[in-house]
């Protein structure tokens, strides 16, 4: 079988399969694992905090192509999703690792710069770059390990949701994909609107801060949106063992996206991706807490139901119900 017949999910599944099977009983250091593969991040038990752990890649002409990302934005890019997992999951970020692989006709200027957006992020949340690897390849590609720590030994993962429980956004969805499309097929707009959606996909902002926020509220459930708003709740969900209807007129939609993108507007919000928002479970009376804390902030878009044979209704406003065609990115799905 090849990779692209199993897909992105299944062969997490098949490697997870495989480490539990033939590594566990081999490794009493497992005994401290809390979490392992299926989550933002892993979580490590310490005599003081849980510990964090996460890794993400950046390569070339796969997540990003050299001429439309310049190199500082390329740097923040590449810690910022990285950031994402841990404020997934409401902790600290700490310590970084870099690894690269660079075309030798790779300029030092270029990586000069790629620092650059590397640091300026690091330094915003407070995170120390203490290491890594270089070496030589025919493409660049930056490979992330992210280390932190829980916040009071908690954190917030995929596999808590409660039917009965609110479905929360930090943000908009969508702006990051209008980003990328406007990237790739060179389409016209104003000025400030052209540098938002550049923003919203080359130098996201992750959501460090609100998932702390999130945690010491004894919020529970969250994931960062990577793959796609209906991606990403559909984990949430198979995780959990439950079901989501969320309401097609609760989404907020970025001024933007409805006049700039009206076709597209509502696929681009419910399966684009690379958002980086959190979405969240909780109950009514935590959830109202959090809509005071992060006032303006937070939009409630749905309920967690039992479990049924669609993992994800979205009901539309007519009041009809629907499940989404396209749903989200898989690297290995043929596109």
């Amino acid at each position: 079988m090849l990779v692209s017949e199993l897909g992105e999910f299944g062969i997490i599944a098949h490697i997870n399969a495989q480490i539990k099977r033939e590594n566990l009983p081999l490794a009493p250091i497992w005994d401290n694992v809390i979490i392992a593969i299926g989550d933002d991040t892993a979580v490590i038990r310490n005599t003081k905090e849980w510990e964090l752990a996460t890794t993400d890649c950046l390569v070339q002409n796969v997540h990003f192509n050299l001429e439309t990302i310049t190199w500082e934005e390329l740097g923040w890019k590449a810690i910022a999703v990285n950031l994402s997992d841990i404020g997934a999951m409401g902790g600290i970020p700490r310590y970084a690792l870099i690894s690269l692989t660079i075309p030798p006709a790779t300029t030092v200027a270029n990586i000069t710069e790629l620092y650059n957006g590397m640091i300026t992020i690091a330094n915003e949340f407070g995170v120390a770059i203490i290491g890594g690897n270089i070496a030589a390849a025919s493409y660049l590609a930056i490979h992330v390990t992210l280390l932190g720590t829980s916040l009071n030994k908690k954190v917030l993962t995929r596999a808590a949701a409660k039917p009965g429980d609110l479905i929360g956004l930090t943000g908009y969805t969508g702006i990051s994909a209008a980003g990328l499309a406007m990237l790739n097929g060179k389409l016209s707009f104003e000025p400030a609107t052209i540098q938002m959606l550049r923003q919203a996909h080359l130098k996201p902002i992750p959501r460090i801060r609100e998932g702390q926020l999130l945690n010491s509220l004894g919020i529970t459930t969250a994931i960062d949106i990577s793959d796609g708003l209906i991606a990403d709740l559909t984990h949430i969900c198979e995780t959990s063992k439950v079901s989501a209807v969320i309401k097609e007129a609760a989404l907020p939609v970025h001024p933007v996206l409805k006049e700039e993108f009206t076709k597209s507007c509502m696929n681009l919000i419910l399966s684009g991706g690379e958002d980086y928002e959190l979405l969240f479970t909780a109950t009514s009376a935590r959830m109202t807490r959090a809509l005071q804390m992060l006032q303006g902030k937070i939009t409630v878009i749905g309920k967690i139901t039992d479990q049924q044979a669609n993992p994800v209704t979205i009901v539309t406003p007519d009041g009809k119900s629907k499940r989404l065609i396209h749903p989200g990115w898989d690297h290995f799905k043929p596109k």
